[in-house]
């Protein structure tokens, strides 16, 4: 019910014309307006929208989420030494977005990976540090305006050596948070994915990063641990530049699939109402829990969680018995629904509590409550 304390006036007089503005569709619809304008965002409200949400979304392709996140979420073991829980980096931050990377490091922590990493421009590294001593921030980046013309192929040469000293420790990269688009730094981060995919590391690629590989996609064509996780318009960029159309709303799940088979071997993570999620041989969905409130940096916060799942994914099936119906399951398939089902939680839980003042960081802290609702650690 919308009625709130001190607005039953308001309600009253549209009650005694409602047979009138039921005669007028423009004059529902402004009545509806009204309402919510006067009465808020009701926690019904936002049930009933999560519901059709779900099930507009089709069970056939709707994703078996909080199971997923059962199955692949490893179990706390006094027996465990650090780094066994997940070892993210995050490859991105320049002067003008330094929250973005932060974001997508900090809650692979919370989520439970045991050491993020973040490598990004010196101009971008005191400031993200400023924002948690938990994070291990190397300023090791450099854009256009800091380097002479002369100096670029020595500067690029120690940025990748420096990375790669690194690249065999980690279980996943995040590619593309507050990465900018400065053009020597973005051929760097080029060949940083070059050798990723050389060294079979994981990479989740967002933002920025996205940017990057539409207009280069033999950087993530044909590898089957690359996971691109577009926005609405980033979206958009793809399947114009892959499939020479529009996007087709009414076929999502199609153009989708056809998508992840045009650019090879990848998985998208399409975001959205629903989020959808394809490798090109399957197609599934997760419509579960969400909120209405689409404050910026919730992308980041996926890219971070995609990146820890993918990587206990594959440390599950690596260790699961071959019939289990889950070891049949792309482990980066697994990763993306476990990823978004647990920022939708996260998001859900968030905005009970915030509704409009939701921000980034209040999803962020929901995140543990929300992984220990569905998969309880003791």
């Amino acid at each position: 019910m919308f009625v709130k304390h001190g607005m039953n006036s308001q309600f009253a007089l549209l009650g005694s014309a409602k047979h009138c503005m039921l005669a007028s569709s423009a004059v529902l619809r402004r009545q509806q307006f009204l309402i919510r304008t006067l009465g808020g965002y009701s926690d019904q409200t936002h049930l009933k929208r999560m519901q059709q949400t779900k099930a507009m979304s089709g069970t056939a392709l709707e994703a078996d989420a909080e199971n997923i996140l059962r199955a692949i979420t490893p179990n706390l073991d006094s027996s465990k030494h650090k780094g066994q829980a997940g070892k993210i980096a995050v490859i991105g931050g320049c002067r003008e977005y330094t929250g973005a990377p932060y974001f997508a490091a900090i809650s692979a922590l919370k989520i439970g990976a045991d050491l993020s990493h973040v490598f990004c421009t010196k101009d971008a590294a005191s400031v993200i540090k400023s924002y948690s001593p938990e994070l291990i921030v190397h300023p090791i980046l450099e854009e256009s305006y800091s380097v002479r013309d002369e100096d670029k192929p020595s500067i690029s040469g120690k940025v990748l050596a420096e990375v790669d000293k690194w690249m065999e420790r980690f279980d996943c990269l995040v590619v593309g948070p507050g990465l900018g688009r400065d053009p020597f730094l973005l051929d760097c981060v080029r060949e940083i994915l070059k050798h990723a995919r050389q060294s079979n590391v994981p990479i989740v690629i967002d933002g920025d990063g996205l940017f990057l590989v539409t207009d280069s996609l033999g950087l993530v064509s044909g590898y089957p641990l690359a996971v691109l996780t577009p926005n609405i318009n980033e979206y958009k960029r793809l399947v114009e530049k892959v499939l020479n159309c529009k996007v087709d709303d009414h076929d999502a799940h199609e153009q989708l699939l056809s998508l992840a088979k045009g650019i090879g071997s990848v998985t998208i993570l399409r975001k959205g109402k629903s989020d959808l999620i394809s490798d090109g041989e399957t197609v599934k969905s997760v419509s579960i829990y969400g909120s209405p409130r689409r404050c910026g940096g919730q992308g980041d916060i996926l890219s971070g969680s995609v990146a820890v799942f993918l990587s206990w994914a594959r440390q599950h099936l690596s260790a699961a018995e071959g019939d289990l119906p889950i070891s049949k399951i792309n482990p980066t398939i697994l990763g993306c629904i476990a990823g978004s089902a647990l920022m939708r939680k996260a998001a859900s839980l968030a905005f009970q509590n915030k509704k409009r003042s939701t921000l980034t960081s209040d999803i962020i802290e929901c995140l543990g409550q929300s992984l220990e609702d569905i998969c309880p650690a003791i």
